[in-house]
């Protein structure tokens, strides 16, 4: 494992709320342990490309999208779930490069929208599942993206439901903390068209942010950097106001080139953003939902299932259309 120093003047000076942030749970800073980051050897654009040499879309999703670091989501469909995550952490680490790994198995998951319905058959499995999850990373450098709207996605939760849930994450917080040293997780924060900064400051706090390196933004929508970073730093606001703390925070450009039209799922017209680098507005730049791969049955993706990938999606996509 590579240890090199290296300069993050540029992302830190675009933040300028993270001048007063709290520690992050993590001495150790992943991206300095690594030479950039992970490209996912078995991307459903990687798999795609390779069964079908002689498409003519092939060339440009081969050069515009299967070789761009993308993050890899982990769920039920993952197996047992430590050795999963300690073999691409592991594959990651030989290669010295930062892999970003999504933790998607929230009991009641995708409860209110139901396209990716789901999750761990109870609080308690859950507990156990995340365990295991950060424990299969261990000592590797990593990034981990924490349950993608779990915490927007409250809508048709009981406050019961609701406080099992801040429990769950807060949780899966403190197992990062305990078992994966050089991991920097980021709790999912919604996007700017769904929770208002200060209701989601709120639900960060209540569900252990403190625990947490920072929140993500825009997983698997479109909503512009510009957006992103407006309500990022909205939310910093919040949460200094309030809590006397703020959060570095990365934000999902996988498919906001764009901008969003106001429609969440697979919507049409849509184009790849910038690819994965650190800073941009701000921490880092993020492919987290790759492109092409289906948010469910409905709109350009109609007749798929989620994260089905679809290659005239994925081709249109790159070109805006």
């Amino acid at each position: 494992m590579r240890r090199r120093i290296r300069a993050l003047a540029a992302a830190f000076l675009a933040l300028p709320l993270a001048l007063t942030a709290a520690p992050s749970a993590h001495a150790a800073d992943p991206t300095t342990m690594t030479s950039g980051f992970y490209v996912d050897p078995n991307s459903g654009a990687k798999q795609w490309v390779a069964a079908h040499p002689g498409d003519g879309r092939a060339p440009a999703i081969n050069a515009s999208i299967a070789n761009t670091p993308t993050a890899r989501w982990f769920g039920a469909w993952s197996g047992t779930i430590g050795t999963a995550t300690g073999a691409y952490a592991g594959a990651a680490d030989r290669s010295d490069k930062l892999p970003v790994l999504v933790a998607y198995n929230i009991y009641l998951r995708d409860s209110c929208g139901g396209h990716s319905g789901g999750g761990a058959a109870s609080p308690s499995a859950y507990a156990t599942w995340i365990a295991q999850f950060a424990g299969g990373i261990a000592g590797r450098p990593a990034v981990v993206i924490l349950e993608p709207d779990a915490l927007a996605d409250y809508g048709c939760l009981n406050q019961t439901q609701i406080r099992e849930r801040q429990g769950m994450i807060s949780g899966a917080l403190a197992e990062f903390n305990r078992q994966a040293p050089h991991t920097w997780v980021y709790l999912d924060a919604g996007n700017p068209g769904w929770i208002g900064a200060a209701a989601m400051a709120q639900r960060l706090h209540e569900a252990g942010l403190r625990q947490a390196h920072g929140f993500s933004l825009n997983v698997s929508n479109y909503y512009t950097t510009a957006q992103n970073t407006a309500y990022g730093n909205a939310v910093n606001s919040e949460l200094a106001a309030r809590y006397g703390y703020t959060k570095p925070f990365v934000v999902d450009t996988s498919r906001n080139g764009n901008g969003s039209n106001g429609e969440w799922c697979n919507a049409a017209g849509r184009r790849i953003g910038t690819p994965t680098q650190l800073g941009g507005g701000a921490e880092m730049l993020l492919w987290i939902k790759a492109p092409g791969e289906s948010d469910g049955n409905c709109g350009v993706g109609a007749g798929s299932s989620a994260g089905q990938f679809l290659p005239e999606v994925a081709y249109k996509m790159i070109y805006g259309y």
